[in-house]
């Protein structure tokens, strides 16, 4: 292949996903236009891997969005993704504490389990019975292709387990066992989505052209900002660079002093020549809800102690509510637990459903 060929095919490939994104992006505004309108119509799939506690990253990025959602009157539903922990992890230790901090998390922040059903994968077996028929949906080259499994892999420096290489069609279990028909997601999960949309065609082609079974979900493209950690690198439990919602005052504290910044005096937003500094202002900018530049220039030359000082006080009078919300809970972990198991139920509920509705389209009641 001449170099030529292959910048062409780069740049075809280039142009299919830029076409595919702008397809997307006007499927989520149409559809969120139609959510505002009629809530009640909706039914929205969001979740969470149990692989350690959330942070604001997560807030910030999406748990303050189906706060919202759930608000609004969406029929609202969050997985706790306890069987994606091991697509690239060797152990669950500690994994029933993560999910009950996730519980707790999720409460303090706003979900209400009246309104939201919060459940486990590992609870509700008839969801995960859906993989085998949907795996035989799709193809090798087309799991293969996933980008976002690709970059997974990579990160987690894991062989390619099968589970890592089906999680897409997990989640399409997942969003499609409760027939949800909207995906709140950021950009890189695009792909998730597509391969469900893919999925819940085919199945309908094949097994049920009269009575469709399952509806071909659309995103919902997040337009929450990207939240770098402390360190100006990318927010990461596994970076220690994230102020976890569930920290004390002085965690949060000891973490934000002890972060980098750089030797000039002068406080300045500029993310890509300083973006240890910028960091820090942009996280005071979101919990203050002001802009990072207004924030960097009242800072002035009073240096990076001013502002990590302002920093502390802004996100610990932020996090204020919700920590006092999160012990207040914590006081009673047999109701967390209660929470849970309801929800569990819930799911069991419409799981089983939806796997006689597949069996009957299939042919498989005997």
């Amino acid at each position: 292949m001449t170099d030529e060929t292959q910048e062409q095919q780069i740049t075809a490939v280039g142009n299919e996903m830029s076409a595919s994104f702008l397809a997307a992006k006007k499927r989520s505004d149409a559809t969120l236009a139609k959510l505002e309108e009629n809530p009640g119509k909706f039914t929205m799939l969001t979740g969470d891997r149990p692989t350690g506690r959330l942070h604001l990253g997560h807030y910030f990025g999406s748990i303050r969005e189906r706060v919202a959602m759930q608000n609004r009157g969406v029929k609202s539903n969050i997985i706790i993704a306890d069987y994606q922990v091991i697509t690239d992890r060797d152990t669950t230790e500690h994994i029933e504490e993560n999910v009950l901090n996730l519980v707790l998390d999720y409460m303090a922040a706003g979900i209400d389990p009246e309104k939201t059903m919060i459940f486990t994968h590992s609870a509700v077996p008839a969801e995960n019975q859906l993989m085998l028929p949907f795996l035989s949906l799709v193809t090798e080259a087309e799991l293969h292709r996933n980008p976002t499994v690709k970059s997974e892999m990579e990160a987690s420096g894991h062989a390619l387990t099968g589970l890592l290489l089906t999680y897409p069609v997990h989640q399409a279990c997942d969003i499609l066992f409760c027939k949800a028909n909207v995906v709140p997601v950021g950009k890189d999960n695009l792909p998730h989505i597509e391969i469900t949309r893919t999925i819940a065609r085919r199945f309908n082609e094949r097994y049920a052209k009269k009575h469709p079974v399952f509806p071909e979900p659309n995103a919902i493209l997040s337009d929450a900002p990207e939240i770098p950690g402390l360190d100006g690198r990318k927010m990461s439990k596994s970076y220690g660079n994230s102020i976890m919602l569930g920290a004390t005052a002085e965690e949060t504290a000891k973490l934000i002093k002890k972060s980098p910044t750089d030797s000039e005096r002068r406080i300045t937003f500029d993310p890509i020549n300083r973006p240890q500094v910028s960091a820090l202002l942009t996280t005071a900018g979101l919990v203050t809800g002001r802009d990072p530049k207004e924030i960097a220039e009242e800072i002035g030359d009073s240096g990076a102690g001013a502002l990590k000082k302002y920093v502390i006080e802004s996100v610990n009078g932020f996090l204020a509510p919700h920590r006092e919300r999160r012990a207040e809970l914590a006081k009673d972990m047999d109701y967390v637990r209660d929470v849970l198991e309801e929800g569990n139920k819930k799911a069991n509920a419409i799981a089983n459903e939806t796997l006689e509705q597949v069996r009957d389209a299939m042919g498989m009641r005997y």
